[in-house]
């Protein structure tokens, strides 16, 4: 009897694993945010992964034997996304491409976290997973994303004269997250064609990326003085205390594991207005409310130092360029003077093999944490690894 349990146990444990997966439920995942969560690091710059011995495996799981970007046979995913009124989505089995996009439908050659993130989970969990992802960049949580919970946005004097950021707008794009999530969950079967409806779905996970907006706005969050009783972030801290309950509420699971992906853009060294962000957006997590099911994950240390100090001097030379400009315009130096002296300045300062690096690791500015592939595909196991974490502790 014993080796007959063996020997199906050994057959089950080979059959394919979409009929291992049968009659599971799945597993849901949603991913808000702004531009760092639609992700601007474009696919070319997957090579400087490799570079790295620590993340060089992490490239063979994103790339098949081919060379061509992994696709995921059991997580799928829906992306919302758009400009203005222009918004859509894109689904399908999840892959590398699911980044920003100008055209919703179609792939932008472009990696967020998602990828990594929804490649982690494929090997943690046995059965299908979809990942609903909405996000548009330069969307702030205290108008665009204001949870309901927040009350609607109090528009200060100067946006009343402009007749800026009406109050009908105030939380958008939070209704269209929501409103998109149901949408998918109304009918997961037309986004993942493994789902089944008999074993239905579970909402497993909640991963927010934004915040540049809030953080480099003084009118909102203005610089405190001496004598400032609260952190200058605190309003930030207490809305996405408010998004997470309203998120829960609205999806009708109150302990959905929440991971805030916190700011790191400048890595290890950031200044005084980014530290004070970083704090705040941790605030939430370190509620008694939130203990065990809200998780903050730095990405500061996914900042590529490297390239962040490549891109130091590159500043430099954008810098010189409006100088000499000026001088042109004063008629003190001519255009080709002016081309040449810039040319011999960025020589001077940036070396040959600086320039190659900067090429192949990066595609986009520092807000965007530089475009650096290896920086978003870091960041998307942490979010996982943390998400998984909160299930464990939940179960």
């Amino acid at each position: 009897m014993k080796s007959i349990l063996l020997l199906l146990a050994s057959a089950f444990a080979f059959l394919p694993l979409g009929a291992a997966a049968a009659n599971k439920k799945l597993k849901v995942f949603i991913l808000a945010g702004q531009s760092n969560m639609e992700g601007h690091a474009k696919v070319e710059t997957f090579d400087y992964i490799g570079d790295d011995p620590a993340t060089a495996p992490l490239l063979k799981e994103m790339r098949d034997s081919d060379g061509k970007a992994h696709v995921c046979d059991h997580v799928w995913i829906s992306y919302f996304t758009g400009s203005g009124d222009q918004n859509g989505e894109g689904f399908g089995k999840l892959t590398a491409g699911y980044g920003s996009r100008r055209n919703p439908a179609e792939d932008g050659g472009k990696i967020g976290p998602e990828f990594t993130f929804g490649l982690t989970l494929d090997k943690a969990i046995d059965g299908p997973v979809l990942l609903i992802k909405t996000a548009w960049g330069g969307k702030s949580l205290y108008y665009d994303f204001r949870p309901p919970g927040a009350g609607v946005y109090p528009r200060p004097p100067k946006d009343i004269e402009k007749n800026q950021n009406p109050e009908a707008n105030s939380g958008l794009y939070y209704r269209l997250m929501v409103e998109h999530v149901k949408k998918v969950l109304a009918d997961p079967k037309r986004v993942c064609p493994a789902y089944d409806a008999a074993a239905g779905y579970e909402l497993c996970g909640f991963i927010w990326l934004q915040g540049w907006n809030d953080m480099v706005n003084r009118d909102v969050y203005p610089i405190p003085g001496k004598d400032a009783k609260e952190p200058r972030y605190a309003k930030y801290s207490d809305a996405l205390a408010h998004l997470i309950r309203d998120v829960r509420k609205d999806f009708g699971a109150p302990k959905l594991p929440f991971v805030i992906g916190v700011m790191g853009v400048d890595g290890a060294k950031p200044n005084e207005g980014m530290a004070a962000f970083r704090e705040a957006m941790t605030a939430p997590a370190l509620l008694p409310e939130f203990k065990g099911n809200v998780t903050a994950v730095p990405t500061a240390p996914f900042w590529s130092e490297e390239l962040g100090a490549i891109d130091a001097k590159r500043e430099k030379v954008r810098s010189m360029g409006f100088t000499l400009q000026n001088e042109v315009k004063k008629g003190t130096l001519t255009e080709p003077e002016r081309q040449e002296k810039l040319k011999k300045f960025e020589a001077d300062l940036i070396s040959p093999a600086e320039a190659a690096t900067w090429k192949r690791g990066a595609s986009n500015a520092g807000y965007h944490y530089l475009g650096c592939a290896k920086t978003f595909a870091l960041m998307g196991r942490a979010f996982a690894e943390a998400n998984l974490a909160l299930l464990r502790v939940s179960k």
